[in-house]
Formats: structure tokens, sequence, C-alpha cells
């Protein structure tokens, strides 16, 4: 599952920097090509691969203590509302697994998350510094490591945490339109008499893509949110930038990014889920029938 989530981000990672990007510097690009290839002009396939190392991190943090905390909040979830099986728990009780299970992850996810982003939008930042002042120093580029020490010495360790409130908002939602897309998928595809656990990989595939594009669809605006205030493009909270963008550039600026997000979500979380129901699969029968 892990190897399986770095190939992913590895494949992927261009389009989650072009999607940090459009979000957090709109003005600079018109759409996804314009971004791509604005980037690959100006850095080559370093720009495109800016935070990738976080992102691996995050990757890792976030899919580990996912399932993780899904398959404990599902356990609570079971006892509250009484059913004898996990199996047996509605698509609407499973999503609250899942918005719950999203709560712990985001304590993993946001410092991570914040060194992802503002590596991945520093150019833009840097470019934009340069033209308002072209008779400054040119800026030293600096990779995650350098980047986290200063924030450490800057803001101390709750730097780190900057953008969790946004997190959050973006996290317990995103994972119960996640969770709860999913399960719906698997029991509409479930033929009668069979079991959500026998639809066969291409039909997992086709699930976990369906959940992830629901988690982003409905969430996207608050990831934008997310990025501004992570890059240091806005200051304000969450609630303030959020009406701050609805103002002053329009509505569909919140949906800036959304195209490769979704273009990088179907496969990605469709691999996910697969390697997922394979992975407990394979744990089921070596406990129970080894």
């Amino acid at each position: 599952m892990l190897i399986g989530g770095g190939f992913s981000v590895l494949l992927c990672q261009p389009l989650d920097t072009i999607k940090v990007k459009m979000q957090t510097y709109p003005e600079l690009y018109s759409n996804l090509f314009d971004c791509g290839v604005k980037t690959w002009k100006r850095q080559g396939i370093v720009g495109l691969y800016a935070g990738t190392v976080p992102s691996l991190a995050a990757n890792v943090l976030e899919n580990a203590s996912l399932f993780m905390f899904y398959g404990m909040c599902q356990t609570v979830v079971q006892a509250v509302v009484s059913k004898p099986r996990v199996e047996d728990l509605t698509t609407f009780q499973n999503a609250c697994a899942g918005g719950a299970a999203a709560f712990f992850t985001s304590f993993f996810l946001c410092p991570t998350e914040l060194i992802k982003c503002q590596l991945q939008a520093m150019d833009e930042g840097r470019q934009i510094r340069m033209a308002a002042n072209p008779t400054a120093a040119t800026e030293a580029k600096i990779g995650s490591a350098k980047l986290i020490r200063n924030i450490l010495k800057q803001e101390g360790l709750l730097g780190m945490f900057r953008g969790l409130s946004s997190t959050l908002i973006r996290e317990m939602p995103g994972y119960f339109f996640f969770f709860g897309g999913y399960d719906f998928a698997r029991r509409v595809l479930t033929k009668p008499g069979q079991s959500k656990d026998d639809i066969g990989s291409v039909k997992t595939v086709l699930c976990g893509g369906f959940a992830g594009v629901t988690c982003w669809a409905a969430v996207f605006p608050a990831d934008v949110v997310k990025s501004r205030i992570q890059t240091g493009k806005s200051t304000a909270g969450f609630w303030k930038c959020l009406t701050t963008i609805a103002r002053t550039e329009g509505v569909l600026a919140l949906y800036n990014g959304l195209m490769p997000t979704l273009l990088r979500t179907f496969p990605a979380s469709g691999s996910l889920f697969l390697a997922y129901e394979l992975t407990k699969s394979s744990l089921e029968t070596l406990i129970f029938h080894p």
C-alpha cells in the first residue's frame, strides 16, 4: 500500500504542483496548460516536482493513519448504533466514521502540507517580490530542511501547524464524502446476492476513483483557502479568507486548480482503495485462515 502510494505521488506530483500554483496565484495563470508550460519553461521538470519529499511524507503519514483511525472509528460507530458487525454499517455510518478519522489524520498532515505548499508556490512569490523591488538581492533557493528550520526559528513549533483549522475543515467533510462515496459506489456495483468484497479489482478502482472525485468536488473551496493561508498569500482566518476571495475574485476563484486535482485524484484514489482492499483481504486470510 505504501509503495503504491509513493508511486502515485511520483506519477501525479506535477498535477498537484499546478493545482497549488493556480490556487495561490490565479492572476499568473489562465488554465492548467498555461501553468504547466510556464513552470516548465522557468524551472524545467524540477519545478513541476517541487515539494515531492513532503508530498511523499504526507502520503505515507496520511494513508497509514487514515485507514487505521477509520477502522477504529467504524468500531465506535458500530457500538453506538448497535450493529452486530462492521460490515453491517450503512453508507452514512461509514461516511461518519471516515469524517471522524480525518480529525486525527489532520494533525499528521498539516505540517507536511505546509512545507509542500510553500515549496510549490515559492517561485511565484519570489517573482512577485523581485518585480516589486528589482534592486533587491536575488533570493537563494531553499529545500525542505532549510524551510522547516526557518519556520521553527521564526514561529516556533506552532508555526508548523499554520492552516490547521483549514485542514480540519477540508479533511473532515472531505473524508465523509470520500468513504461515503466509496461505500455508495460499491453498493451500486454489487450484484444481487453478491458481497461488496467480491466486486473485483476493476470495479474497486472505479469506486475509489468516484470517491476521490466526490471528496474533492465537495471541499475544494476549503483547499483553496488552505493553500492561500499556508503559503502566506493570506494572513486572515479561514472564513475571512474564504469570503474575501469570493467577494474580490468571484466564487469561481474558489475552484481554481480543480481540473488538475480531478485528473490526479481518480487514478490515485482508485489505486489506493484497490491496495487497501487487497491488503485487508491478505491480512484476514493470514489471521483467520492460516
